[in-house]
């Protein structure tokens, strides 16, 4: 069973591949020029590893919920996945600060996607630890 995990962000998107169902790795982040090139990249990732099951960090709480549930949940659907791929939401509330803060002097340039993609990669384990996923 292949796992990968989007942070939809209106500049990047970041993501994360689990294929043991332990083990979570970020991947680059995908730059978002429009939302159709961010959805045919995203699909391409998801086709070239076999993606089984997709996470999709959704922003539970804070003034804005709506509007970005709605426009993540519309993005979603314009990825065409290939038939069987489940998606799953998981909260993703304050993976982004986490991710900040475990890369806290590593990273000068916010802008390579790299805090992204580790948000990814938090919004994953969180799904992975509420799921009893075979081994």
């Amino acid at each position: 069973m292949t796992i990968a995990a989007i942070d939809v962000g209106l500049k990047r998107i970041g993501v994360a591949l689990c294929l043991d169902g332990t083990t979570v790795l970020p991947q680059p982040a995908i730059l978002r020029r429009n939302r159709n090139q961010a959805a045919r990249d995203v699909r391409d990732f998801l086709v070239e590893w076999q993606v089984d099951t997709l996470v999709v960090g959704l922003p539970l709480g804070g003034s804005s919920e709506a509007e970005m549930e709605r426009r993540i949940r519309h993005f979603v659907g314009l990825l065409e996945l290939p038939e069987g791929t489940e998606v799953h939401y998981q909260n993703e509330a304050g993976s982004s600060v986490e991710a900040k803060e475990q890369m806290a002097g590593v990273v000068r340039q916010k802008r390579d996607g790299r805090i992204d993609s580790l948000a990814a990669k938090i919004i994953l384990e969180r799904w992975l630890g509420t799921q009893k996923v075979p081994r």
